[in-house]
């Protein structure tokens, strides 16, 4: 079992690296005001999935691979470049909230698993994410505390926790400011700006490092 300092100091660590800007987050909150808070939240519901993932697989030594052989690594980080992207550029031409309250909760199921997916596919596709959890976590696992495997499972459960409800709380906080973008054609035409321009730098700073 983790101590509590450790998970203290963990929990600490998670917080800092959550709270700085990265694609995740513009595209939490980018679904969340243009396509309401259902689909903010089958979002961070695919991010959630895709940091359980990383756990698994760092846990499985796959990131351990990606160090070793950089032209999986740089597969892996050209694909997720791309499909940010290619989000992005969803993004840009989407138009405005066209959709009342009413409509917009009246939306097919599978637009849900539409925004689901793309949560997932975004973090799944970032190397950087993974290469994250298998630098991370070892540094809090200690063999002396007992089995490793119970550790990385306490782990990777409160660094999926902390996420989602970091996610969980961008979701509603810009869910929120939906009606005033609604009312407002010029802060939508603001709002896709800057968030398309967000997610194709996330996608060229991952394309060339």
């Amino acid at each position: 079992m983790v101590s509590l300092h450790l998970l203290t100091v963990f929990i600490g660590a998670l917080v800092v690296v959550y709270a700085l800007p990265g694609p995740d987050m513009a595209l939490i909150l980018q679904t969340s005001t243009n396509r309401g808070i259902r689909h903010g939240l089958a979002t961070a519901g695919g991010l959630a999935i895709a940091r359980a993932g990383h756990v698994m697989l760092s846990a499985c030594g796959v990131a351990a691979l990606l160090r070793g052989a950089p032209w999986l690594y740089s597969a892996v980080r050209i694909m997720g470049a791309i499909y940010l992207a290619y989000i992005a550029i969803q993004i840009f031409r989407s138009p405005g909230f066209g959709l009342t309250d009413s409509t917009a909760s009246n939306q097919p199921r599978a637009s849900l698993r539409a925004s689901f997916r793309k949560g997932m596919l975004s973090s799944l596709l970032n190397p950087k994410a993974l290469l994250f959890c298998s630098v991370l976590l070892p540094q809090f696992v200690h063999p002396e505390s007992g089995p490793v495997w119970s550790q990385v499972l306490e782990l990777g459960v409160v660094l999926v926790a902390i996420g989602l409800a970091f996610d969980l709380t961008l979701a509603l906080g810009a869910a929120r400011i939906a009606g005033w973008l609604r009312n407002s054609p010029r802060a939508q035409t603001v709002q896709r700006w800057t968030f398309s321009a967000a997610l194709m730098a996330f996608a060229l700073r991952l394309s060339t490092e």
